[in-house]
């Protein structure tokens, strides 16, 4: 549905939401600037996440330049940037509260966003985490680099990982970023995820980057017991740093015990979380070796992944 926009971005914004009241209604809304054309999904995951919590929730990136002001064309007083965000949009909110926001703002101020205008009348406005990959195109060249980005051509890149750790007693079990209730656990240098391992060592592969014992060896002491969420995360920012994209994670858990199913969705929604990707793009699996074998002894757990990206071709 389109609706006439008004003489301002807020009368623009209040004539949708009427729009929508006047129809069905909603439970939720996000508005969006076509300025930022560049949405991860996984920042409007984190938003709706954030609204069961709170009536509203914004996309934010840390400042990271240094602040100063200007004084008369030269160098004023530095800005302390601790705590400071840049705001990025979508912006989510419960619709009824947005609604009613909009409809007693009386200042005669115009708000520079919605979450604002929320705020004013009392509500709390979560942060979470916003992405780089949302800027906004404001400047000429702003467009000439965001026309750079869409024509630069991309490839696929696939690569395999594969990990086992053997069970032990007094240890925990820890599989895709999830603790497993167990009678025993994986050991390891580190936390012994096999499945966050594999996923890791596809990463990896995929860049042509060696494997996770490369990057974090085991007989460096610094990561002796370390959760392997902190390895993953490392394998996502490898990928972002090559301007890549994670397009798929498949991975297969290898064992007898314990049933993976039970534990499948928040192993998806763990390693979703971590590697900043929508849920449709990490698929969990199960098998066993049909008691063959260590797995089918049930000696160890082997997990394999597959991750599929795409880089620039000159990558």
């Amino acid at each position: 549905t389109f609706v006439a926009g008004a003489g301002s971005r807020r009368g623009s914004v209040r004539a949708g939401l009427e729009a929508i009241a006047a129809g069905d209604g909603a439970d939720m809304v996000l508005i969006h600037d076509a300025a930022r054309p560049f949405l991860p999904g996984v920042v409007v995951d984190r938003l709706l996440k954030a609204l069961t919590t709170a009536e509203g929730a914004i996309p934010t990136v840390p400042v990271a330049d240094t602040l100063v002001r200007e004084a008369q064309g030269a160098m004023g007083d530095g800005v302390d940037r601790n705590g400071l965000h840049r705001v990025q949009t979508p912006q989510a909110f419960r619709f009824d509260a947005i609604v009613a926001a909009h409809r007693a703002w009386d200042d005669d101020r115009e708000a520079t966003d919605d979450a604002q205008i929320l705020k004013a009348r009392g509500h709390d406005v979560i942060l979470v985490e916003g992405d780089e990959r949302l800027e906004k195109l404001t400047y000429p060249q702003d467009f000439a680099r965001a026309e750079a980005r869409l024509a630069t051509p991309r490839g696929i890149r696939v690569g395999m990982g594969y990990d086992v750790h053997r069970l032990a007693a007094d240890e925990e079990l820890w599989l895709g970023g999830v603790q497993v209730p167990h009678d025993r656990g994986l050991a390891g240098h580190s936390d012994a995820d096999v499945a966050l391992h594999a996923i890791v060592d596809a990463l990896l592969g995929a860049l042509a980057e060696g494997d996770i014992g490369s990057h974090f060896p085991p007989s460096d002491p610094q990561w002796r017991g370390a959760a392997s969420d902190r390895f993953l995360a490392y394998a996502r920012d490898r990928v972002a740093a090559r301007d890549g994209v994670i397009d798929h994670i498949d991975l297969t858990i290898i064992c007898e015990a314990p049933k993976i199913g039970p534990h499948r969705d928040a192993m998806r929604a763990r390693i979703a979380e971590i590697l900043a990707v929508s849920l449709d793009r990490v698929s969990v699996k199960a098998t066993t070796t049909e008691r063959l074998g260590f797995a089918g002894r049930r000696e160890g757990i082997a997990a394999q992944a597959v991750a599929t990206l795409s880089l620039p071709a000159l990558s």
